[in-house]
């Protein structure tokens, strides 16, 4: 019957069907071939082509397909081969790409180590039994503006508010303030924490390779897993915020620029390290300062407005960064879009002056650097530390931060940077837009929590934690 099924719509189906799509995928996708031994023997099935043999297995559920394989020896090879248990994985909620990337880039835990997917190593069918076993985790990505967080098994954030309001009385001692937060979180989730791991993203402070800036870190770090396992939370997983939104970018290696609510950091990472010996460059406004300027800039024109929020709400909707802010002052850029409960609002110039103090930020009365004078910076430091024998490494560049979704940023920071950088470094630069939006650095944790080898590798139990600080005192 599945034979008769097979042969009459395989070779005409449309690609409009989600089976098609994903085997069309399979299909382009580099992976190890199927092939059958010299000795097997698939009786009747012999002279049928491999592809038909693989979309016989694919009308069926993965169970299904493990079952032929432990039942038929002479099915084994098929039903085991990567490229059906590939077309299993791209049927799943997340991405291909991402999968393939963790997978081969991530599993091993910290330090990284790159696996080849044709070396044999990798069994995609073990991967996919492994994934389907990954217990939930919840994610906390707590952002120096908007803290967001969510299970690892949902799409996106299943709650998103600002950290100020959360983070309880800012003269309260730092454990008491991460109790508040933490167990904010946890209520508003409606969890126990003892029930499942913790990602959390670690914030992006004291930046410098000094010996006090690594004390302070680390005394952080310790804040929060003590928080954490206070509140009996069995594993955690605590990763720079930047390093995570490089992961959601699906590199390992690269600078991550992340715009922050008060500062702008821009940060050299090499294979998940952050590399503050090389430098981290700072630009000492952020988010506010954006919203800020577009509030002066509003109230210049008499355009009034009832609080802060409707400002911000503003920038998200209606501003962007000119390729050519010279060029744009003489074109029409009037728009207009409704807040909720204040009515509409128009703007015109405005709308492209206020990503502009990015690139020229006297415009703002500053005397601060240029985005693109940071980055071109940072480059410059990581070409002369020649840490590694190929320069391409931190020739990727990675926008973070609410901010940095502004349209047309990506674009402009590429063209000042090949403008003003040597062509010896400019050569093969690359500037990605947050590539998952605001929740970047969420959705870059998502993919570790959700590995087949996960928990195991990235987190620290409670028993491990004890027994290290022990050790330290």
């Amino acid at each position: 019957m599945i034979l008769r099924k097979v042969w009459g719509s395989v070779w005409n189906r449309s690609n409009s069907g989600k089976d098609s799509v994903c085997h069309q995928r399979a299909m382009t996708h580099v992976a190890p071939p199927l092939l059958l031994s010299s000795s097997s023997s698939l009786g009747a099935f012999d002279q049928l082509p491999m592809d038909i043999l693989v979309q016989i297995l694919m009308m069926m559920e993965p169970r299904d397909a493990v079952k032929l394989g432990l039942t038929c020896k002479t099915w084994k090879c098929v039903a085991a081969g990567n490229r059906l248990w590939i077309f299993y994985l791209q049927c799943s909620q997340e991405p291909w790409d991402s999968i393939f990337f963790a997978e081969t880039s991530l599993r091993s835990g910290y330090p990284l180590r790159m696996i080849s997917s044709q070396s044999g190593e990798l069994s995609f069918m073990h991967i996919y039994s492994q994934r389907a076993q990954v217990p939930g985790s919840i994610i906390i990505d707590g952002g120096s503006g908007y803290c967001k967080f969510g299970w690892s098994k949902y799409a996106s954030p299943s709650g998103r508010s600002a950290t100020f309001l959360e983070f309880g009385n800012i003269e309260s001692p730092i454990y008491a303030r991460l109790q508040h937060f933490f167990a904010t979180i946890f209520t508003r989730m409606q969890v126990k924490p003892s029930m499942q791991p913790i990602v959390v993203s670690l914030p992006l402070c004291h930046f410098d390779d000094t010996e006090s800036a690594k004390a302070s870190r680390r005394q952080l770090k310790t804040a929060i897993l003590n928080v954490l396992f206070d509140m009996n939370v069995p594993a955690v997983c605590a990763v720079n915020q930047a390093v995570l939104a490089l992961y959601a970018a699906r590199r390992t290696s690269g600078i991550v620029v992340n715009i922050g609510f008060q500062v702008i950091t821009i940060l050299p990472i090499l294979q998940g390290k952050v590399m503050r010996q090389v430098g981290v460059e700072v630009i000492s406004f952020g988010a506010l300062k954006l919203t800020g300027f577009l509030k002066e800039k509003m109230q210049e024109n008499n355009i009034s407005f009832q609080s802060l929020y409707t400002v911000r709400t503003l920038k998200e909707k209606l501003c962007y960064v000119a390729l050519d802010y010279k060029a744009e002052l003489s074109k029409d850029t009037q728009a207009s879009v409704e807040v909720s409960g204040e009515g509409w609002f128009t703007l015109s110039k405005e709308r492209f002056q206020t990503g502009e103090i990015l690139f020229q930020p006297r415009l703002a009365g500053m005397r601060a650097m240029s985005l693109h004078q940071a980055v071109s910076l940072c480059m410059d430091h990581c070409d002369a530390a020649g840490l590694t024998g190929d320069d391409s490494w931190f020739k990727t560049v990675v926008l973070t931060g609410g901010s940095a979704c502004l349209p047309g940023l990506s674009e402009r920071l590429d063209r000042e940077l090949h403008e003003h950088l040597p062509s010896s470094i400019s050569n093969g630069v690359r500037v990605i837009p947050p590539p998952c939006g605001v929740d970047t650095s969420w959705h870059g944790a998502k993919l570790i929590s959700n590995l087949s080898t996960f928990p195991g590798p990235w987190c620290i139990t409670r028993k491990q934690f004890r027994r290290k600080s022990r050790l330290m005192w």
